[in-house]
């Protein structure tokens, strides 16, 4: 059983920057899918980034171009590093590891485990 364990986020202006972590309990991310969610009040859970070990790395297109998905496996964390922040970035941001590989990695389907969330608001 893989506990994830998140940090990060807050309160941020648009224009500035976070960076989100999610630390494996007992096991690194080797062999494991991981991914970045988010979910707006209202809204469905929707896949935000997505990567393996493999070389896999797929983003949204809302946020491509100002987010990175990045893994330390000496620190069992994954980070997500989102630049150029926007009001409509705000939601609860869940990280997500699976052991299950290929498929849609942006879809909430292809993960298992599930961080507690943290919440960033980014205020214009």
């Amino acid at each position: 059983q893989v506990q994830l364990l998140q940090s990060g986020g807050g309160s941020l202006q648009a224009g500035g920057s976070l960076r989100l972590s999610c630390g494996a309990s007992e096991y690194s991310y080797s062999n494991y899918q991981m991914g970045w969610f988010r979910q707006a009040p209202g809204k469905e859970r929707e896949g935000v980034a997505c990567t393996d070990n493999y070389g896999t790395v797929r983003y949204a297109d809302s946020v491509r171009g100002r987010a990175s998905i990045f893994v330390d496996n000496s620190k069992k964390t994954l980070y997500l590093q989102m630049n150029g922040l926007k009001p409509e970035d705000t939601a609860m941001y869940y990280c997500a590891a699976d052991r299950r590989l290929g498929g849609n990695c942006l879809s909430t389907f292809a993960f298992g485990y599930w961080g507690q969330g943290t919440q960033v608001t980014v205020s214009s």
